[in-house]
């Protein structure tokens, strides 16, 4: 059957549609507006089950990925312009703290994942490909690892991977927002940001300046620009990263130069408009992308091991914040909100994590040491700190 292939203007139309059905189904839909799923999410999976009902029935619908990428990288470039060294400073220690409950759970993720595929007599490396390969890791390490591993003898290990890590998107949109939303309605927590804001200071009441807008549009296309060329440079030294890293450190440059020499004005509310934009148009094209059919052909125990899985960081989604007593870790909105970025991190993407907080903080107020750890830990430190797990995991049970 020939695939209908959609072009980058038409997998454009097609996110646009899909952001405005997702507002219009979480306003007639209330349990959608009740478990926080996000418009984006809302939307694209419409798009994405459709493609599944007619794959291979009726018609095969390939889009390109060219505009959902460079919006990805055009997001996390609005990231590494709201990271100020004073922010930084401010949120270093929650950066750190949240950074280890990071690398703990993808350690435990791969040790459930081992464990469970050891008792049923299947590959004990799936357990790895299944575990923070792709859940912490996501497609981009998937893909990166998943050839390794077939080199090491784990036959259809990319596709077992990729599946895994389109599982856990699909799942983290799904249940990220909900899990902070009931740690915030069971315990009453409010968000002191939004009672320190003075009379007026809403989003809704803010006004643009068209040339401060176009000013952070074009300092965003630089980072882009740039940090492509960095991210070539960091890969030709066989160093695997996602592509959007490059941006991201070259747009934090941009901001804390500018905030030292003041070349030109970047408010920090285009920053949130533009990266706002950005964000629920990639989210819908991430899941307009989507191959869900490709769960169809998992294997019962892998599914058993990713049930497993969401299990475990719901748990720690919950436990870790409010049950534990670790010192440093306030029982407060901030880390309720956090720990619905957690979850959107560890079993899918940072733009998980991003469109989970957004919702939450658009119903409850905002949360901004949230925003700042979440996309550095998610999006940057644990990628690396992933790599060495992953790599001590897979030599153990080489």
């Amino acid at each position: 059957m020939a695939p209908v292939k959609l072009n980058p203007a038409q997998v454009l139309g097609a996110a646009a549609l899909g952001v405005f059905i997702g507002g219009w189904l979480k306003r007639k839909i209330p349990v959608l507006d009740r478990w926080n799923i996000p418009v984006p999410i809302a939307g694209g999976m419409v798009f994405a089950l459709a493609a599944l009902a007619l794959h291979g029935r009726i018609v095969n619908v390939e889009a390109d990925t060219l505009l959902r990428d460079l919006l990805m990288i055009a997001f996390m470039s609005t990231i590494g312009l709201g990271a100020s060294v004073q922010l930084l400073r401010k949120g270093g220690r929650q950066v750190i703290l949240l950074l280890v409950l990071s690398s703990l759970g993808a350690v435990l993720q791969n040790l459930l994942g081992i464990g469970l595929a050891m008792s049923m007599g299947i590959d004990k490396r799936l357990g790895i490909l299944a575990g923070s390969v792709a859940l912490a890791g996501g497609p981009a390490t998937a893909l990166a690892w998943g050839d390794k591993f077939e080199s090491w003898g784990v036959h259809g290990a990319t596709t077992a991977a990729m599946a895994a890590a389109t599982f856990g998107i699909a799942v983290a949109g799904l249940i990220g927002g909900h899990i902070g939303g009931q740690l915030i309605r069971r315990r009453a927590l409010r968000s002191t940001a939004a009672a320190a804001q003075p009379a007026g200071s809403a989003r809704s009441a803010r006004t643009y300046d068209p040339a401060t807008l176009l000013s952070t549009v074009l300092a965003i296309g630089v980072a882009m620009g740039i940090g492509n060329l960095l991210s070539q440079q960091i890969e030709s030294r066989g160093i695997r990263l996602p592509a959007y890293i490059g941006a991201m450190i070259v747009a934090a440059a941009i901001r804390n130069g500018n905030d030292r020499f003041g070349w030109i004005r970047i408010p920090q509310a285009d920053i949130d408009t533009i990266g706002r934009v950005a964000l629920y148009l990639f989210i819908t094209m991430a899941l307009l992308t989507l191959r869900l059919w490709e769960l169809a052909h998992l294997a019962l125990p892998l599914l058993v091991i990713l049930t497993a899985e969401v299990a475990l960081c719901w748990l720690m989604c919950v436990l870790f914040p409010f049950r534990f007593p670790f010192r440093g870790i306030r029982r407060d909105y901030e880390n309720a909100v956090t720990s619905a970025g957690f979850c959107g991190y560890m079993l899918g993407i940072t733009a998980n994590a991003m469109a989970s907080m957004e919702e939450l903080a658009e119903k409850y107020g905002p949360a901004p040491e949230s925003f700042l750890a979440v996309p550095v830990v998610g999006a940057f430190l644990v990628d690396f700190t992933n790599s060495f797990i992953i790599t001590a995991f897979a030599n153990l049970f080489r």
